[in-house]
C-alpha cells in the first residue's frame, strides 16, 4: 500500500485544508491504463473503487490503476521557492 513521508503529508493536508469542506476532502491520484503519468485533483470524496490511504490526517483517494502503480511506493513532496508543489514517487525502503 501507498505510504506517504512526512513532508508529504502535510503537502496533502495544506492543499485540502484550502477547501472548507475539508473534513471529507482528500487528494485523487488517478491512473490510465498504459500511461506512464499520474494525475492529482482535490476531490470531495473517493470514488466507487478507490483505496483510500490516510496519514496523519492527510487523505489520499487511489483510482483503481493507481492504485496498483503504487501499491510498493511512497509518496513525497517539496514545495519550490515560488510556492509550486512538486510530487515525487519512490520506492518504499
Amino acid at each position: 500500500m501507498l505510504t506517504l513521508t512526512e513532508t508529504a503529508t502535510t503537502v496533502v493536508k495544506t492543499i485540502v485544508e484550502q477547501d472548507p469542506d475539508a473534513q471529507a476532502t482528500g487528494l485523487r491520484i488517478n491512473g490510465e491504463p498504459g500511461a506512464p503519468n499520474l494525475t492529482v485533483a482535490v476531490v470531495a470524496a473517493p470514488e466507487a473503487g478507490d483505496s483510500v490511504v490516510e496519514a496523519d490526517g492527510a487523505r489520499v483517494f487511489l483510482e483503481e490503476n493507481a492504485s496498483v502503480a503504487l501499491s510498493d511506493k511512497t509518496l513525497d513532496a517539496n514545495v519550490g521557492e515560488n510556492g509550486a508543489v512538486n510530487f515525487a514517487v519512490i520506492d518504499q525502503a
